[in-house]
């Protein structure tokens, strides 16, 4: 099981919620739809203490766009390394660049773009840089020595986490354009066993 492997396709959104009036609201719904880990450098929730460390991004920056910060479609899940060094700044839209067709991740960490537009996300966020090279490479090390040693550890490294939104409880202000994604939440596949043990 690889922990740095890509997205196979572009992704499409399975939620849809709308007239929430802070940002900080549509956490719980960014948490499932991008499967807990940060849409740039696939950080996961489960390797770190969650609180502060991911954060919701406007993929179009909110000071250039203040019509879209409120814009579900606009935001994205990211980990606080990559938001700080993302800013304000565009990049290519990451959910269509950003598959495991486009990027290569090695052994020792470091990470190449085999297209022009992944090539400029990474050189962007710096994720070829050596402190994400050196992260890569240890939680690489740390997940293959648990999965010979510790099965239990490897289990948690690379499960959910234990706490899953119920999105089925959240009533956003003005409904959820895409309501049939609740059904499909990792929180109601647990529910009917259907969720993966790891992914």
């Amino acid at each position: 099981m690889n922990a740095y492997r890509y997205p196979i396709r572009p992704h499409r959104r399975k939620h849809g919620p709308r007239g929430y009036r802070d940002a900080a609201d549509f956490q719980p719904w960014l948490r499932d739809e991008f499967l807990f880990r940060c849409v740039y450098c696939l950080e996961r929730e489960q390797w770190v203490n969650r609180i502060g460390h991911f954060h919701g991004d406007h993929f179009r920056p909110a000071a250039d766009h203040p019509e879209l910060v409120l814009d579900y479609d606009n935001m994205l899940y990211v980990c606080q390394a990559c938001n700080l060094r993302k800013g304000r700044q565009s990049v290519a839209e990451p959910l269509k660049h950003l598959l495991s067709k486009d990027i290569v991740v090695r052994r020792d960490g470091s990470i190449r773009g085999r297209t022009k537009a992944a090539k400029a996300i990474i050189d962007l966020l710096k994720l070829d840089g050596p402190q994400y090279r050196k992260r890569r490479r240890l939680m690489r090390e740390v997940i293959a020595m648990a999965a010979k040693h510790n099965p239990k550890l490897y289990r948690e490294l690379m499960s959910f986490p234990d706490d899953l939104p119920d999105l089925e409880v959240l009533k956003p202000p003005v409904g959820n354009s895409r309501p049939n994604g609740v059904k499909k939440s990792c929180f109601a596949l647990r529910v009917q066993q259907k969720l993966p043990a790891m992914y």
